[in-house]
């Protein structure tokens, strides 16, 4: 509801990103949960020092950055924006509180992350099975 929206909406700092900066570092502690307004950022796989992948895009009012709010807190991938981008950033600590204080609004959020790693992995799930299907 409105009265809910607008308790989260305190919490967010607007970021702006220009194309090429990295946000977010695989195998770093992340801090920030992100939902962007408008532009595009890569998730990239860092899969040996100099090898690098991007498997997935994310835009319009998509968010990253939920390693921020699931213990260990730490990146999966890293995110690089690919254009200039503009997101609402909220810190996962601050949020995560919140969500224990305020159950409804935790309970939506729970739900906006979970649904946000269920499009993650059927997305990787898509790659891997266009990658096997050649061999």
């Amino acid at each position: 509801d409105d009265k809910q929206l607008r308790e989260v909406e305190k919490m967010c700092d607007y970021v702006e990103f220009e194309g090429g900066t990295i946000i977010c570092k695989q195998d770093c502690k992340e801090e920030k949960l992100y939902v962007i307004e408008s532009g595009v950022v890569g998730i990239i796989l860092e899969v040996g020092p100099l090898a690098q992948r991007q498997v997935q895009a994310v835009t319009d009012y998509d968010a990253f950055g939920w390693s921020a709010m699931l213990d260990p807190y730490i990146c999966t991938a890293t995110v690089k924006a690919l254009e200039k981008t503009k997101a609402l950033a909220f810190d996962g600590q601050e949020l995560s509180a919140l969500c224990i204080t305020k159950p409804e609004i935790g309970c939506r959020v729970s739900r906006g992350i979970a649904r946000v790693v269920a499009t993650r992995l059927r997305q990787a799930y898509a790659q891997l099975l266009g990658v096997t299907s050649q061999v």
